[in-house]
């Protein structure tokens, strides 16, 4: 455990996440050039995403009982093999039809992806190190949308549609030999003995159950819903729109996309350590964070005429921020699940901003599509998506009352099992500084 192999195997299982996420994040960076291409309306411009992320919220918990089951190395070469596949088909689409069954084919290898490389860290991993090591996953697999932002759009604008998307394709085809040839699963079996359940897809059906009900898992679930989806929205699809709408040019536009990653490799390791030492208070993290978004994206969007630059840099920054935050749920699901069901709890906290996200995308594309009828504008006028953007508010806000119902049951198990009493922060804080005085 935490061995040379350990760190060998993990890189390359990450750098196929990063390739997963260069073939999902593809689209946001097109999706002008695609609606140019298939001549089509925002709302259906829209369904490439959106059916996208539906085919992978709807494989999770499928993808997670089967890492239960079989493991994640099959399922990171199984994804792999379904980005190369999807990608081709895109890349050599003349109508939106066949470019949509290349996106159920991509977002069904993305599905298969993270949550194997989740999977893989406790089989190879152990100790304090594993939230750091989570959070360190996700956030080098954003480089994947800098990848996207910078090379894959560059090639797209000065080589074409087929062409970038046919080098898309190879790349995964890389990654997939790659991953045959170094990625194993762990000294850690698939199952252990925490849970007494026969090695058979009953069972592993049974696992999935028992993960689905625990309230920390609900919890993960929650916190990935309200902290994922606006950053996730932007990233994949109407970010680009938006800023080209407000005159930014593509390369600014990707620029804006490429500060959500920084910021997330400079925040990702800072929350993984705040988790390690202050585990009793991850979900004041987690609510901090949609505060932060609540107020930026308020700001943004009630700002007379067009916003300035320096607010929508401050925007992608919590966004970016909101991306690590979203790790956090699946500390959560490490936390209240035994090793033997944390592929099923991962695949149910994975669903949550992605759940999110593909509803976010379809209402801002119908809205846009009839405020743009409505006013006589474009498509992606800034006036519309001051309209649209506002079922972000409606989305997460009923994210956050679940959030906090799911908080309440997890804190009165942990009470009842370990006599471990959570209250208000300040509460905490209080306390701690009597202790200090007595002492």
């Amino acid at each position: 455990m935490n061995s040379r192999r350990a760190f060998l195997v993990w890189g390359v299982a990450v750098l196929a996440y990063v390739l997963a996420v260069v073939q999902r994040s593809s689209l946001g960076v097109s999706g002008v050039d695609a609606q140019d291409r298939f001549a089509v309306s925002a709302a259906v411009l829209s369904t490439l995403a959106v059916v996208q992320i539906a085919v992978y919220a709807g494989l999770q918990i499928p993808v997670g009982i089967a890492l239960d089951r079989v493991g994640p190395r099959r399922l990171v070469l199984l994804g792999a093999a379904l980005l190369v596949a999807g990608q081709a088909v895109v890349a050599a689409s003349p109508t939106i039809g066949p470019a949509i069954a290349g996106r159920v084919l991509v977002g069904a290898g993305d599905a298969m992806t993270f949550i194997s490389v989740i999977r893989l860290v406790p089989m190879w991993f152990s100790g304090p190190i594993l939230p750091q090591i989570s959070q360190w996953t996700g956030n080098l697999g954003q480089v994947g949308q800098i990848l996207s932002a910078f090379p894959f759009a560059v090639l797209l604008h000065t080589a074409g549609w087929s062409p970038a998307f046919g080098v898309a394709a190879a790349a995964s085809a890389v990654g997939l030999v790659l991953a045959f040839v170094f990625v194993r699963n762990g000294p850690v079996p698939v199952r252990t003995d925490t849970i007494p359940l026969p090695h058979t897809w009953r069972g592993a059906f049974h696992t999935f159950g028992h993960a689905l009900r625990r309230p920390g898992t609900q919890l993960g679930f929650w916190s990935h819903y309200v902290t994922q989806s606006s950053g996730t929205v932007f990233s994949l699809l109407w970010g680009v729109p938006m800023l080209r709408g407000l005159g930014y040019s593509p390369s600014e536009a990707a620029g804006f996309l490429t500060v959500i990653v920084v910021t997330g490799f400079v925040v990702g390791p800072v929350l993984g350590v705040l988790c390690a030492r202050f585990p009793l208070r991850r979900s004041n993290l987690v609510l901090g964070i949609v505060v932060a978004l609540a107020v930026v994206w308020t700001a943004v969007l009630v700002w007379p005429g067009q916003p300035p630059t320096w607010l929508l840099i401050v925007l992608v920054v919590v966004m970016g921020i909101g991306g690590p935050g979203s790790l956090i749920g699946f500390d959560f699901a490490r936390s209240f699940n035994p090793v033997g069901s944390l592929g099923s709890a991962n695949g149910v906290v994975n669903v949550g901003g992605f759940l999110a996200a593909f509803v976010m995308m379809f209402l801002i594309g119908t809205i846009l599509d009839l405020a743009s009828s409505a006013s006589g504008q474009t498509v992606f006028a800034w006036t519309n998506f001051r309209l649209a953007l506002t079922v972000q508010y409606v989305v997460v806000g009923i994210g956050v009352v679940m959030l906090l119902h799911a908080r309440r049951r997890t804190r009165r198990v942990l009470h009842a099992q370990d006599g471990i009493r959570v209250g208000p922060l300040w509460v905490a804080l209080v306390a701690r500084l009597r202790k200090r005085s007595v002492q």
